[in-house]
């Protein structure tokens, strides 16, 4: 596999060179090549925004918001996938449509035990990783375009407010909020401001927190009480997806140039995938040392093996 370009810098906070790799390439238009990834098409997906591995049912989960995002249509769906192939085990695995089930824009999943969290516009709908039975709701007040998702070493739920309105316009409500499932305990609001620049996808490991914007286009390291630390400053290219890698480094997506980038553990910027389409809230399959690229306007899913 050859790069396209990569910058070598010192250490994590060397990613402010990435800047430099405008110059690069990278643009965007075209489709994938086949030989840089397996691509999952014509299958049913409708506008899909995020990827996730169940790394305990070895099986890719994928989040389609079938319309608008904005919109309470209980339209939104699941799928789940083979990890080893990609096919399609059910593509409606949970079904706004059905029965029961709320789910209208469904974006950012993730795990904790038993339980699927998934992002819904204002709320987060609870089900059971292994049946997809509905479970509950945990609606978060004050809040537009609760975003993407992840769980804390210890228990909690880390969730990103993206501040918009219906078409995309501002709301001012951007944050990054801890909350617990424990009723005992209090929800924590880590960021809330209208320059947080629009936080999206969220990521935690042993750096830390870590969030990319999508209006600013940084990458931004909170600590669990909120201490934020600019890593990569903005940079206009709408960041998206984010996940951290084998390696010790972390892969994030790019509407803004149509590229996933990959920041090895030493500091070393890779644009790994460049020409795609709004590539949204990327997973990662740690067992294959696998990137998992939702095509957001594609109705599509790219799995991409890193070297």
């Amino acid at each position: 596999m050859s790069y396209r370009c990569t910058v070598h810098g010192p250490g994590i906070l060397a990613l402010a060179s990435l800047l430099a790799l405008a110059a690069c390439g990278g643009d965007g238009g075209g489709d994938v090549p086949a030989q840089m990834g397996t691509r999952i098409a014509d299958v049913g997906f409708m506008t899909p925004e995020s990827v996730l591995m169940d790394t305990i049912a070895d099986v890719y989960l994928v989040s389609s918001i079938n319309g608008s995002p904005f919109a309470e249509d209980d339209n939104g769906f699941i799928s789940r996938l083979t990890a080893d192939s990609g096919r399609v085990e059910d593509l409606k695995w949970i079904d706004g449509a059905a029965a029961g089930v709320t789910l209208n824009a469904p974006k950012g999943m993730a795990i904790k035990g038993d339980t699927l969290f998934v992002t819904d516009i204002k709320c987060i709908r609870m089900f059971n990783r292994m049946t997809g039975e509905s479970i509950a709701s945990l609606c978060v007040d004050g809040t537009t375009f609760l975003n993407d998702i992840a769980v804390g070493p210890e228990g909690s739920l880390f969730v990103t407010d993206s501040g918009f309105n219906d078409g995309f316009a501002p709301s001012g409500t951007d944050a990054v909020y801890r909350l617990s499932l424990d009723e005992s305990r209090p929800h924590v609001t880590l960021a809330k401001n209208p320059e947080l620049g629009a936080p999206n996808g969220i990521a935690i490991g042993p750096r830390g927190i870590f969030v990319v914007t999508y209006r600013s286009g940084e990458v931004l390291r909170f600590t669990a009480e909120g201490e934020k630390t600019v890593v990569m400053p903005a940079s206009g290219r709408q960041l998206d997806g984010i996940v951290f890698s084998n390696d010790g480094g972390f892969l994030f997506s790019a509407w803004g140039d149509s590229t996933v980038y990959h920041i090895d553990g030493t500091g070393v910027v890779h644009q790994l995938i460049t020409g795609v389409d709004a590539p949204a809230d990327i997973g990662y399959d740690p067992k294959r040392n696998r990137v998992l690229v939702p095509l957001f306007n594609q109705n599509a899913v790219l799995l991409y093996d890193l070297m």
